[in-house]
């Protein structure tokens, strides 16, 4: 069933969760395996990921100074709001978790549309960010066996660097961003992809080097890096002070987006009502105290001034003094980015693939390998822009854009909580978010505050963004609309 409110039409929610059940299919309902301690391993496994390894150094130097730990609280509160409406909208819409679905299925196909076009900066942004910081680690770690590249090859145009015997230049790009960005992209397209078993192993090896990192770091903190705690404001709104603490949570809110994933596995979950929250708090809990930790050993170790690099904690890990401990972290920390950097650009092309499925794309994004049996082209292409924006642009201005763009998700996803309560009140919902309007709009207030923490010109790039994207809508994706049934879906060859 279709359903129209005004200019933007909404998918009937009953299809979706019909669908996904099999009811239609004759497929068979997911089995109920999950109890609260695998969802929270999973969300642990999800969320420890480039945030703690790329931009906790950058917003501490740049907004925070060491008070970057309690812009990690503010972010992990947060998160907890807005990770209890997903955990409702996941149990109710029984799909991938994307948030694009979730829309069309509640606030209709335009809100969808710019929920779809907004998350390219969080998948694709996010993969150039987190390329950026592997460069950093990569050449940190080639440093240490003897091997310097170039360091004009090394970061984004414009950027200062010192040459050996002193020297000043700038750089032209960032190489080795670029390069890890096409070499994944090549994989993705030939079929590769990861197995619960490799994840595992994924999740252990992170875990490994941070709880190393704050282990063996403690012993050699200074405690006065730590001093002043909170920086004096510098007469700038968030360059430190209590406005620094807000903008570097915003920044830093980039740690945190992986916690969606726990979302998706409200169908099954034994007991979803209790589980549920149960995994999404705790993990978040636990992340957080980690996130914490970690901050709080990075500028005890370094002083805050000097962390506004790709690669911080292989920074840190310098200054504690042991060669074969430094090797092992920056080898952790490369395989942890590495993985993030495969399921972004995955999570991509696969946004892509239900967009063009649903006509608001091209056919040639949803056209699949009759092979490989991947999206080849869309990878190929979104692999291609996304090297360029690693080899070209600073990994700050890189970290707010993926930022505000997931806040900017997160708010309509809250949003979708409330409309669906009065539209379905009489759907069955295995997870029932507490307090509702309460939670989501507490979810929406604090996304709408650490998006407000952002630069202004952060705001002007979303905007040009999304009216971009609107554009694209109206003059495409609108009169190519399955759902409308002006043109015919898009088929997959």
């Amino acid at each position: 069933m279709t359903e129209h409110s005004g200019i933007s039409a909404r998918k009937s929610v009953a299809d979706i969760v019909d669908g996904a059940h099999g009811v239609r299919g004759g497929g068979q309902p997911m089995t109920k395996t999950l109890g609260a301690t695998s969802i929270t391993a999973m969300g642990i496994g999800a969320i420890v990921g480039a945030g703690i390894f790329v931009l906790t150094g950058t917003a501490a130097a740049r907004y925070a100074g060491p008070a970057i730990m309690l812009s990690f609280v503010l972010g992990g509160v947060a998160c907890a709001f807005v990770g209890l409406c997903y955990a409702e909208l996941a149990a109710l819409i029984p799909v991938s978790g994307s948030s694009y679905t979730y829309t069309y299925a509640t606030l209709g196909e335009l809100f969808a549309w710019m929920i779809g076009w907004d998350l390219i900066l969080e998948y694709a942004m996010g993969g150039a960010t987190v390329a950026v910081g592997w460069s950093g680690y990569v050449v940190s770690v080639l440093k240490n066996v003897g091997v310097t590249l170039p360091p004009v090859f090394t970061a984004a145009p414009g950027t200062a660097i010192v040459l050996d015997g002193g020297a000043h230049a700038t750089a032209l790009l960032n190489l080795p961003a670029a390069a890890i960005v096409l070499l994944l992209t090549g994989l993705l397209m030939l079929g590769t992809s990861e197995s619960a078993k490799l994840n595992n192993v994924m999740v252990a090896v992170k875990l490994v080097v941070v709880v190393a990192f704050i282990a063996l770091g403690a012993f050699s903190v200074r405690r006065i890096n730590w001093t002043p705690f909170i920086p004096p404001n510098t007469g700038t709104f968030g360059h430190f002070g209590w406005s620094g603490i807000l903008r570097g949570a915003s920044v830093v809110f980039f740690a945190f987006i992986g916690f969606d994933a726990v979302s998706t596995a409200a169908q099954e979950a034994k007991r979803p009502q209790r589980d549920m929250p149960i995994g999404i708090l705790g993990s978040l809990v636990i992340c957080t105290v980690l996130y914490i930790a970690v901050a709080a050993v990075l500028t005890g170790l370094v002083p805050y001034a000097r962390l506004n690099v790709a690669d911080p904690i292989a920074k840190g890990v310098d200054v504690i003094g042991l060669p074969w401990f430094s090797i092992l972290i920056k080898l952790g920390a490369l395989t942890g980015l590495t993985t993030v950097i495969l399921v972004l650009l995955y999570g991509q092309s696969r946004i892509f693939y239900t967009m063009a499925h649903d006509g608001l794309l091209p056919a040639v994004f949803a056209r699949i390998h009759p092979r490989l049996r991947t999206p080849y082209l869309s990878q190929a292409m979104i692999g291609v822009v996304v090297a360029i924006v690693a080899a070209l642009v600073p990994i700050g201005i890189l970290g707010e854009m993926v930022s505000i763009g997931t806040l900017f998700a997160f708010t309509l996803v809250c949003a979708a909580v409330i409309y669906l309560r009065r539209s379905e009140r009489n759907r069955p919902r295995p997870f029932r978010v507490p307090a509702v309007p309460v939670v989501p709009i507490l979810g929406i207030l604090f996304c709408l505050l650490l998006m407000f923490g952002l630069p202004l010109a952060t705001w002007a790039r979303l905007v040009i963004w999304l009216v971009l994207g609107l554009a694209v809508y109206f003059s495409y994706g609108r009169h190519h609309s399955a759902l409308r049934g002006k043109e015919h879906p898009a088929k997959v060859r």
